[in-house]
This record gives structure tokens, sequence and C-alpha cells, in this order.
């Protein structure tokens, strides 16, 4: 395997896009393998695109997302008419970016196609329907279904972005796929209305007397256009509601006698699965191939993109001849982490949206109606947890620091104070030949040091260069945050170093004088264990069994 040898990306939905366009900006080849000749230009389906999602997409050069979509910064949760809370997300830095904007998924695949198709390290093969992958010490080879016959597509590693039917992929890489599926489905609709006043605000209605029992949600969406989720019995029957005029009262109940058009209209059940793995040898997966959860909170795709960042990096390090043998096996550890605790967020708030038994759905009725006059009671009331970057404190590439640990998951619309495992807040900073840019446009540059003092900066950044063969760069922060932004939000003390992952999450703040130290979080942040040689590891359980090879005939 060389630098040529591209890494085959399975699927061009947004997390498989993601994925190729951050390796493509690490200059590592891609070959992008597509079922679908075409897109499906359709329905909302995954609309709200995070903050820190769309500080990805910008540095990709798909910005235009964020201007794209319509921008809301307040969750209201009602019980039938009466509001219970509203959440107002902040940002504990200084990102241009809104916390949330609702774009459709069409329109954000058309978004990052148009960039895809810009980058000539990335090969698109649409037409070409994956249906089998092995792999060995050599590499990765992946058997499509094309209109001229099989093919065979060799590559140095993969990422599965196929989405939650991938189920071959998952069984020939060893992988289960447990967990749960609800009852209760979702109808749900995109119309076009003018709903004033509802243009910047997510609502959330628990028990409206039109849809009693049952919860209703409302997204905006550009063009006038609302999405609209209602919970509905599992015996629901969306032909039969349309023909008997059922459908127009429903939306009848929201928008009044005001003319609306249905733009987009499906029914779904949800789920929550965690894949038992999500690196497998020299393939990882992302996305709903590696975990299903049900959208309240936004938690899909959102978490998907950080799945792509994470394995981009790793994948471009393990390329490069940067990672340590313990580099890759760490997406498997942080990444699946992240998915556990998204299906435990998500779960909760499901069975507080759908009490599987009669005592749940007693107390879950008692809590909503004290919620109206008993704060603490609002405190139990559950209408989705929005999504929030995953923090690493217990990964094996960050340092803990005594001083910052990680106290568990803060309040509602909060973020947990800067630290090592947490994603840095960012704010703008004025490098030296370089001008104004972004503290986490640097940081994804490679490894980063930052110190109060350019001197110590400078002694943190000779150490690392003789630690690490990746690209390092070391900055004083009193040189590039002149207005101070940066130090406030990080909470620098004096005589520090912080050291930033490629992927802009604090991998350690240590002493600046303290060389070991900074080395030993260095060698940490790239994989390189003592007890290992370096080498990247390709060994996992299924591998040894010869199981997922690919027949050698067809």
């Amino acid at each position: 395997m060389t630098e040529e040898t591209p890494v085959l990306v399975l699927g061009a939905g947004p997390v498989g896009q993601t994925a190729a366009l951050l390796l493509a900006r690490w200059g590592v080849p891609v070959v992008l393998l597509e079922a679908r000749t075409e897109r499906e230009r359709a329905g909302s389906r995954a609309i709200c695109q995070q903050r820190d999602v769309l500080d990805v997409w910008e540095d990709v050069g798909a910005g235009a997302v964020a201007e794209e979509g319509v921008t809301w910064d307040t969750a209201r949760t009602f019980y039938r008419d009466t509001e219970l809370f509203r959440v107002r997300l902040r940002d504990p830095g200084a990102s241009p970016f809104p916390p949330f904007v609702n774009l459709s998924q069409a329109r954000t695949e058309e978004i990052l196609d148009a960039r895809v198709a810009a980058e000539p390290r990335i090969e698109v093969r649409r037409g070409h329907e994956a249906t089998a992958i092995a792999q060995d010490a050599d590499g990765v080879v992946v058997r499509c279904r094309t209109a001229r016959g099989p093919v065979v597509v060799r590559g140095g590693y993969a990422v599965v972005c196929l989405g939650a039917r991938a189920g071959w992929a998952r069984a020939a890489l060893g992988v289960a796929f447990e967990g749960h599926s609800f009852a209760d489905r979702f109808l749900i609709c995109d119309i076009r209305a003018d709903l004033a006043g509802w243009e910047r605000e997510r609502r959330f209605y628990f028990d409206p007397e039109w849809n009693p029992g049952r919860q209703v949600l409302i997204h905006p969406c550009p063009g006038s256009v609302y999405r609209i989720d209602w919970q509905v019995p599992p015996d629901f029957d969306l032909a039969a509601e349309e023909a008997c005029g059922g459908l127009d009262r429903r939306i009848r109940r929201i928008v009044g006698d005001r003319r609306y058009e249905v733009v987009w209209r499906s029914v779904y059940r949800f789920h929550t699965r965690v894949a038992s793995r999500m690196r497998v040898g020299r393939v990882l997966l992302a996305g709903d191939t590696a975990h299903l959860v049900a959208p309240f909170g936004a938690r899909g795709l959102n978490s998907g993109v950080h799945d792509a960042e994470n394995a981009a990096w790793k994948l471009a390090f393990a390329v490069r001849g940067w990672a340590g043998g313990d580099l890759l096996e760490s997406y498997e550890v942080e990444r699946r982490a992240a998915a556990v605790e998204n299906a435990e967020v998500t779960g909760r708030t499901m069975r507080f949206l759908v009490p599987q038994d009669e005592a749940g759905r007693r107390w879950r009725a008692d809590v909503l109606r004290r919620a109206v006059s008993d704060p603490a009671a609002r405190a139990l009331v559950d209408s989705g947890r929005l999504f929030e970057p995953f923090w690493y404190a217990d990964s094996p590439l960050t340092t803990p620091d005594p001083l910052r640990p990680v106290r568990g998951r803060p309040g509602r619309g909060a973020a947990p104070p800067p630290g090592p495992g947490v994603l840095v807040p960012d704010a703008v900073v004025e490098v030296p030949g370089v001008g104004r840019t972004r503290l986490r446009r640097l940081a994804r540059g490679g490894l980063t040091v930052l110190a109060a003092a350019r001197e110590e900066a400078a002694a943190a950044l000779a150490v690392a260069r003789t630690v690490c063969g990746a690209p390092v760069a070391g900055f004083g922060l009193a040189e590039i945050d002149r207005d101070g932004v940066l130090r406030a939000a990080l909470g620098v003390r004096p005589g520090e170093v912080w050291l930033l992952r490629p992927d802009a999450h604090v991998a350690a703040v240590l002493p600046a004088g303290d060389a070991a130290a900074v080395g030993a979080a260095v060698s940490a942040v790239v994989g390189r264990s003592p007890a290992r040689d370096g080498q990247v590891s390709l060994a996992s359980p299924r591998e040894e069994t010869g199981d997922g090879v690919l027949p050698a005939s067809g």
C-alpha cells in the first residue's frame, strides 16, 4: 500500500460525502461508491444541522448549508396549550455559526455533491451497489453490482456509510446490530404555509387537543415550509387518512384556515440500535450503518458527520505513516461511546414519549400535569435533548487534567467547560503571516499547541516535533488572541500548554515546562502506546475465522 492507494467510501449520503471530502482535504485519494444513479429529491428527512457540524462543512467548502438553512436558536416545549419551558442554545466561544439550521437533506446533499465534484482526489462511481466486502493485511476489497456486471474495487481502507439497511456489510464483518424498535409510528409532513412568529423556533407539544394522548413536533424550513411530526398509533394508515380527509383535518388544527400545500409526507417507525463494533480491521462503520436513534434531539446525521471527521483524520494519519498502533482502534472506542450515549439519551426520550406500560403512562401524565406549575416536575419532562458533540474524556488519546475533570452531562442547552476531551470553543484569531482565521480551522491542519506566551508554545512545539511525524503547529495566545476572547473562553491559566487534536478536541492541558508530559500526551494523540510497536493493527476476532472473504469466482 502506498499513499496513492485510495480509501473506499461506501455510500454517498451526507456522512459518506463528508468522509470523502475530509479525506481528500488531508490529501488522501478516495473512491466513493454509490448504488443510486440519481439523488432522491423529495422530503425534508434529516433537516437539523448543528453548529459544530456546520463548522465541519464550512471547512470543506460547504458553507452554503449554513447560509441557506433556516436558523433557529430556541426550543419550546408545551403541555397542551401551556408552555412548560424554552431552551436557548448558547455558544461557549465565538462561533460564526448559529446553534442550528434546518435544511432539507436533499439540498444538503446537492451542496456536498458540488464540493465532491470539484475535488480531484475523489472519484465517484455511481451505479455501484456494494454487495460484499473482505480484507487482508494489504487492504480492502469490495464487490459491486453494476449495470455492466460485477466489479471488484480495491483500496487501503474502507468507511461504510450505507445507512440503516447495510445488514449484509455488518454480517460480513461479524458485527451485531442489537437494540429496540418502537411500536408507535410517526407521520411526517412538510407543508408550505405562512405561520408568522414560528420561523426561528422548534415547537414540541405534549398531548395537544389536536393529537390527544400523543405528541407533535414542528420545525421551520426554508421557503415557508414547516416539518410537522405527529405521533400516531401503530396501525395508522396514511392512505386511509388522506382518503377520508383526516390528514387535512390534522393540518387544519395547526394552521387554521390559512392556505397550505403538502410538499411531502411519509410514515416512520423509529429504532434505537448500536453496532457491536464500529471498527473491524481496516473497515470503519459510520452513520446509520453503525447507529440508529430516534430523531428527537437531532442526533442522527449530526453524530454521523462527527463519525466521518473522527475517521478521516485517523485514516489519513494511518495512510501517511503518522499513526501508532492504537490510533484506528481509538475510532472504535470514541465513536462507539458516542453512539451508546446518543442511544441512551434518545432512548430515554422515546420512553417518555411512548411509555411501554400502564405504570409508565400514569407517571408521565402526572409529570406533565405537575409541570404546569412545578419547576421540579419540568426538569423531568423529556422532549429530546438536542445534539451536542461527544466529549472524549475517557479516550486513550486524552490526557486527564485533575484541575479540569469532566463532571458529567451539563444542563439543557449548555456545554461542558473546556478541558481534555472537550471540543474547543471557537474564536477568531489573528495569525502572523496568515491573517484573520478561526481557531478550529488552525487546529484541523494537524496537532496544535497553544500557550499563554509564545516562548512556552515554542518549547512545547519543539518537543512535539521530536515525538510525532505529523504536522504540528504552535501559537502563543498573547500573539494571536489580542482581544482575549479565546483565553476567556478556554480559561487558560499561566504556565499551561494546551494540545489540540486535528478534530479540534482538547487532548491535554499540561504544565508548560514539563517536556516529558508534553511528549507523552503527543504520543497518546497519535496512538503510540509504549507497549506497541507503532504498526497499525489489523487483527480482529472476526477476521481470524476467515468470515467475510469474497468468493474466488464471479
